[in-house]
């Protein structure tokens, strides 16, 4: 089968499910322009899948605006490393139960059965021309280049969006509804440890989730602190460009070697994580915290056969300070001078930290405000987390805010407290976008409850007429 053969069957199969049928939400009017039902920001894999799931649902007034240029949504083709994805190539996901728009699908269209019993993992490039192609297979609104810059919520329920860009096509948009599929970092931002963030100049260091100018660090040598996946990612990544050494610094005395997310794909822990009461969610994800994401077993070993590869284990950064010569990383076993630091420390989870929420973020419910953990669980990171409703909707924290919070929807990765694996995992979306849909669809129909079943019970139309 070609791709262009693929592309009429993915257009068959959703002819025998009436997709694309008359929408049922009503059309609002208002002075300031139009009024999208839905707007989703972010255009990368949850926010083309939840894009679709409203398609399904009989919602097309919606828009996806994402800020970075078309074919480089998300983060595969910019900050992400790896060379294949860590996920199993048998688990779906935005196909949302679609047999022929699964990346197995598209892949056998291209190198067929066979291609894909020899495939062991999904090359990363790879799966980003997935994503394109799924996006143009099924026609989703995206413009690109457009970012949020505040959000600014009405009495009368429309928020007002804030955008700039080349791509926006005005200064505002107006949305009943938002998602915010912002990615790994939508919830918060990337960490940088204040010791190197206050101490350093910023030409000495970089976080994994920057560009990086690899061609200026050929014959370096690089040290990389943490001992994650994407540590070993980025050291192979480097060393392949050019550096002469990258040293890796784990504070562990041992590599972490479990990944939980392996036993919540089997265990039935992603598809009902809802049902859970507030002490177990929190127990899970206080556990889950403590597992670094190990890096697989190719990863690491592809790190490692570079001869200018070395591993620093029980090696926490004590100091570090800029010298002449570069920077200079003290450790329990030692001093150590490098041209350049990348930092692998992960993200920080608390809406606060975003701007587009600065408006309403006083009245976000967090964790903490919410549930007390006891001493064995608690954790202060998963506390900042927004405490969300099981269909991704924000909770306020008090009266005042409950107005202003309505409509507005959290599909990134600050949803893990509250909905487990979901948002930003390739292994959550195929569970979490029909919840998310059908929370929006469920918000959008209560809201125009009374005008629906005013015309329920006034309709007329004679369907049956021989008589």
């Amino acid at each position: 089968m070609s791709l262009e053969a693929l592309n009429k069957r993915v257009n068959t199969d959703l002819s025998y499910l009436a997709f694309g049928g008359t929408d049922w939400v009503r059309p609002i009017d208002h002075p300031a322009g139009h009024v999208y039902d839905v707007v989703i920001v972010g255009g990368g894999q949850s926010g083309l899948g939840a894009a679709f799931g409203f398609l399904r649902e009989r919602i097309s007034n919606i828009l996806v605006i994402d800020e970075n240029s078309e074919g480089l949504e998300g983060p595969w083709e910019t900050y992400a490393r790896m060379v294949t994805l860590r996920t199993p190539k048998h688990l779906t996901s935005v196909d949302l139960g679609i047999p022929s728009l699964t990346f197995r699908s598209w892949w056998e269209a291209q190198f067929g059965p066979q291609g894909w019993e020899e495939l062991d993992k999904i090359p990363r490039g790879e799966w980003m021309n997935y994503l394109r192609w799924y996006r143009r297979v099924l026609s989703l609104p995206v413009i690109n280049e457009v970012k949020l810059k505040l959000i600014e919520p009405t009495v009368e329920g429309i928020h007002h969006l804030h955008i700039e860009g080349v791509g926006a096509p005005s200064s505002l948009l107006l949305a009943r509804k938002v998602i915010l599929a912002t990615g790994i970092h939508g919830g918060g931002e990337w960490h940088v440890p204040p010791m190197i963030s206050e101490k350093l100049p910023k030409y000495l260091y970089a976080h994994t989730s920057e560009m990086i100018d690899c061609e200026a660090l050929r014959g370096k040598k690089i040290a990389i602190l943490g001992g994650g996946a994407s540590a070993f990612d980025n050291a192979n990544f480097v060393l392949s460009t050019g550096v002469a050494e990258a040293h890796v610094f784990v504070r562990r005395d041992k590599l972490p070697s479990v990944n939980p997310i392996r036993q919540m794909e089997v265990s039935g822990m992603i598809e009902r994580f809802h049902v859970l009461s507030d002490a177990d969610k929190y127990a899970t994800i206080s556990h889950f915290f403590k597992y670094n994401q190990p890096p697989t077993n190719d990863t690491f070993e592809r790190a490692a056969a570079w001869p200018g590869f070395q591993l620093h284990l029980g090696s926490p950064w004590l100091n570090v300070e800029a010298t002449a010569e570069g920077a200079v990383v003290t450790t329990p076993q030692g001093n150590y001078t490098f041209d350049f630091l990348i930092i692998s420390t992960g993200l920080l989870s608390e809406p606060a930290l975003r701007p587009e929420l600065q408006l309403v973020e006083s009245h976000i419910a967090r964790w903490s405000d919410c549930y007390s953990a006891p001493a064995e669980t608690s954790n202060a990171l998963l506390d900042a987390h927004p405490y969300l409703s099981p269909g991704f909707a924000f909770i306020s924290r008090d009266e005042a805010g409950s107005k202003l919070l309505h409509g507005l929807f959290v599909f990134n990765y600050s949803a893990l407290a509250s909905c487990g694996l979901s948002a930003s995992a390739i292994s959550g979306t195929k569970n979490a976008v029909p919840k998310l849909v059908s929370a929006v669809a469920d918000q959008l129909f209560l809201d125009d409850k009374e005008e629906i079943l005013n015309n329920f019970i006034t309709y007329n139309e004679a369907e049956f007429t021989s008589q």
